[in-house]
């Protein structure tokens, strides 16, 4: 197996998307990265001159989605009547990052 990504990308990388992990778990994440990179050399391996790259695999493929229409909804008063806490017509939550109350 070739050494692609270390452990310490591994660490570099947990670190960076704030994940904790154990010696044992950056071990096993780095064995297992390598693993899945050997197992796209494949890939390397095809003729590719003269090949046109795609924007996307299905060409002219769109996005169905329903047309964005306005229509009746709640008031703000019917919004709010079931909320635990309310102040100044909107949603009163705990702060979750610090210096709130």
């Amino acid at each position: 197996m070739t050494e692609h990504v270390t452990e310490k990308d591994v660490r570099n990388i947990a670190a960076y998307v704030r994940i904790g992990m154990t010696d044992e778990e950056v071990a096993a994440m780095t064995v297992d990265l390598n693993n899945i990179i050997d197992s796209l050399k494949p890939i390397t391996e095809y003729d590719l001159e003269g090949v046109e790259p795609t924007f996307h695999p299905i060409g002219g493929m769109v996005n169905v989605v329903r047309s964005d229409n306005e229509r009746a909804s709640f008031t703000q008063e019917v919004a709010l009547e079931n909320a635990p806490k309310q102040e100044d017509g909107s949603f009163l939550i705990p702060a979750i990052l610090g210096g709130g109350e």
